[in-house]
């Protein structure tokens, strides 16, 4: 769709970054704190990269005055970050840590008096230990209390400064790569307990929606979806087919749980007839019908593209981790799927295809499906940055990532697509989970590695000036791509 004039930004669209608890703040054991699975897993020999962990990260904890006057610098209007539950319930339920919820009252009246928009992230992947020890985590139906237990605390305690939620976090890959490759806590690699995981994750997020609805009237929930739309290699009609049944496993299966409360129907019976479905109990899909969101939360870096895939093809693939360009292989569903390298796009050094147009193509998908609006809750470029003389990082290379995806969201927009806003993934570089310090994303440098924390210095990249004149600009000053 091509357009004669493209709307301009609207005046209350959020213009922010976020972050995610583990990944920044440190203090892994400190004021009451109990350990996450994250804490556990990365002391394993071999499961991140350089053996790196979150034991400091980058300290926000202690310098989070530091961090959000930064934010304020740039002229940030929305800031999203997430809750570390084992912060708040050091044993996962029972007893209250005061000094947890105390930490994120600091940061939120803080955000609050720099005119910065708080959007709570309640659950990015760090489980509390203690329920993985006491009875599996996410495999057990005890989590959907545990964890609605949990977010009526927090909605209790912030719900009246905190007026954006993001309930579950790609739930997609907390549970795909913790139960079918294996690559994230727990370490499993089994379809159907995945299944059945995921299943009781869509319960608790459902019952988590219902309690906001009762405790935070005025507020606005939903998930955040890590979304890849899907597109064939080409127009041979099997490879549409495998494309359809790809964007019906890898996102209608769960949009269409938090939109609709219901499973589609074709995957469903696949599953059913492998004998890996999850077991649906009596009340369950009423409670997901329950559960509808306010809004789609996406985290978009990438499309996937495939062809068709035999019953003896392609299974689960290798992840570049390492950030050696190529070093990633397909992957795919015997019997539905392979993904394959699209022709027509740039990678990252991380084998992440870049394609700026896909997220206009996924958000037009998503309005056309659900009618839902869509707060974009993470889009960023992982790179290797350089620090140069002077102190300065020259990360042209995301700013022009960034300004692409930007006017695309603004060409969706002018399709009547309904952006809440934009957080680009991330504020300060952070660690990267599997890939430890060296991919960095961040506006804002983070002077530290893999083997030396050192004086985790805070310098401001080329970046962080570009994006505080197009959050001035209102988006006006965006650059429109070469032939456009």
């Amino acid at each position: 769709m091509f357009h004669k004039h493209i709307q301009p930004f609207p005046k209350n669209f959020l213009w922010g970054s976020a972050s995610a608890a583990y990944q920044i703040e440190g203090a892994w054991n400190k004021d009451g704190k109990g350990p996450s699975v994250w804490d556990i897993y990365t002391k394993k020999e071999g499961t991140t990269y350089k053996n790196t962990n979150g034991d400091i990260a980058v300290d926000h904890y202690h310098r989070y005055e530091e961090d959000v006057n930064l934010m304020a610098e740039m002229g940030l209007q929305a800031y999203r970050f997430s809750i570390a539950w084992s912060r708040i319930y050091p044993q996962g339920k029972g007893a209250i840590n005061e000094e947890g919820l105390k930490f994120y009252d600091r940061l939120i009246d803080l955000l609050l008096e720099k005119n910065i928009e708080p959007i709570i992230t309640v659950y990015h992947w760090d489980l509390p230990q203690a329920l993985m020890d006491e009875y599996g985590g996410w495999e057990s139906r005890q989590i959907i209390d545990d964890f609605n237990n949990y977010c009526i605390t927090l909605f209790k305690r912030y719900g009246d400064r905190v007026k954006y939620w993001v309930t579950l976090n790609e739930q997609n890959i907390f549970i795909g790569l913790g139960y079918k490759s294996g690559m994230h806590p727990p370490g499993v690699k089994d379809t159907k307990r995945m299944h059945q995981a995921n299943h009781n994750a869509f319960l608790a997020n459902a019952k988590a929606v219902q309690s906001f609805r009762k405790l935070v009237p005025d507020g606005h929930a939903g998930p955040s979806f890590a979304y890849g739309p899907v597109y064939p290699i080409d127009s041979d009609p099997e490879n549409i087919l495998a494309a359809e049944n790809a964007e019906e496993m890898n996102n209608h299966w769960y949009m269409d749980v938090y939109a609709w409360g219901k499973y589609p129907e074709t995957t469903l019976d696949y599953l059913q007839k492998e004998g890996i479905a999850p077991v649906i109990e009596d009340g369950d899909m009423e409670l997901l019908n329950e559960g509808k969101p306010d809004f789609m939360g996406i985290n978009y870096y990438q499309t996937t593209t495939v062809e068709k895939n035999p019953l003896d093809g392609v299974g689960e693939g290798k992840m570049n981790t390492s950030g050696k360009k190529g070093t990633s292989s397909e992957s795919g569903v015997p019997g539905m799927f392979k993904t394959i390298r699209n022709p027509n796009l740039e990678t990252t050094n991380w084998d992440w295809e870049i394609d700026p147009v896909g997220l206009r193509i996924g958000m037009r998908r998503i309005k056309n499906r659900y009618s839902l609006p869509i707060l974009i809750s993470e889009n960023g470029l992982g790179e290797f940055d350089k620090l140069e003389e002077n102190d300065e990082i020259h990360d042209d290379y995301r700013i022009d990532y960034i300004n692409h995806h930007l006017v695309e969201i603004q060409k969706a927009m002018t399709d009547g697509v309904d952006i809440i806003g934009y957080c680009t993934w991330s504020f300060t570089d952070l660690l990267s989970w599997l890939n430890g310090y060296q991919k960095r994303y961040g506006f804002v440098y983070i002077d530290r590695d893999e083997e030396d924390a050192k004086e985790l210095r805070r310098l401001k990249k080329k970046s962080f000036y570009w994006y505080k004149n197009i959050i001035e600009s209102n988006g006006a000053d965006l650059r429109p791509r070469e032939g456009e």
